[in-house]
């Protein structure tokens, strides 16, 4: 069985670092932007649409939330009010659940051929897989700012680098785009899984990458999933 890893991250805890890393060390696929790309596809609708329901992207989630805030039965514990806004007719909530539903069998398909995965609920997803190891990256704020300058300044320099089109004018986050994004994260995890993705019983691994090297982080993650995936075949290799 290939080693699956779940990540979690709150903005700037480098889960755009840490996911592609441990998963090129494992030999798996990582998955991020290509679970919206595969649900579109089934769905059958614009990628571009699919992306307004990533789970990092406030405006889509806004959208996500308003178009269920019409209904009384839905509930909406624990969400920052904010992200409601003013109730409209457009949107249904069967939409909603579709994107969803899809989302969680790309997970669940990945969590029986292995692979890294990064955000959408996958440690809840998969909370019952016998060998997933479920990593939240996470760190005081001030910190993750700080990291999230520096990354996205690094990846600015990088594709310059390479020669890519200059992105223009460059303006670096500030803590009110990581609340911003902060609460997209968890309310996309309130919302449907009715649950605090910050809550360390999700995960068997919880690292702040603000004090902890990357690299560490990567090491840390690739022993434990192996160790897990090991375990597994460890077993049922076993003669009953």
């Amino acid at each position: 069985m290939a080693p699956v890893v779940t990540i979690s991250a709150t903005y700037g805890a480098a889960g755009s670092v840490i996911g592609p890393a441990v998963a090129e060390r494992l030999g798996v696929p990582f998955l991020d932007r290509a679970i919206p790309e595969e649900v579109a596809e089934r769905l059958g609708c614009p990628l571009a649409e699919a992306l307004e329901y990533d789970d990092r992207a406030p405006v889509g989630l806004e959208r996500l939330l308003v178009s269920a805030a019409r209904f009384s039965s839905v509930t909406f514990s624990g969400v920052d009010p904010v992200l409601l806004g003013p109730t409209t007719a457009e949107g249904k909530v069967l939409y909603d659940q579709e994107f969803v539903a899809h989302t969680e069998r790309v997970i669940t398909a990945v969590g029986q051929s292995g692979g890294v995965i990064l955000g959408r609920a996958g440690a809840l997803v998969l909370a019952d897989h016998p060998t997933a190891l479920h990593v939240r990256l996470d760190g005081p704020r001030e910190r993750r700012l700080r990291q999230a300058v520096a990354l996205r300044e690094a990846a600015r320099f990088e594709a310059l680098y390479r020669g890519e089109a200059d992105p223009g004018p460059w303006r670096p986050p500030t803590l009110r785009d990581l609340d911003a994004n902060d609460r997209a994260r968890s309310a996309y995890v309130r919302r449907f899984y009715r649950t605090d993705p910050a809550d360390p019983k999700h995960y068997q691994v919880v690292l702040d990458t603000t004090v902890i090297a990357h690299s560490t982080c990567v090491d840390i993650i690739e022993r434990l999933a192996r160790e897990r995936a090991e375990a597994h075949r460890g077993r049922t290799d076993t003669p009953v």
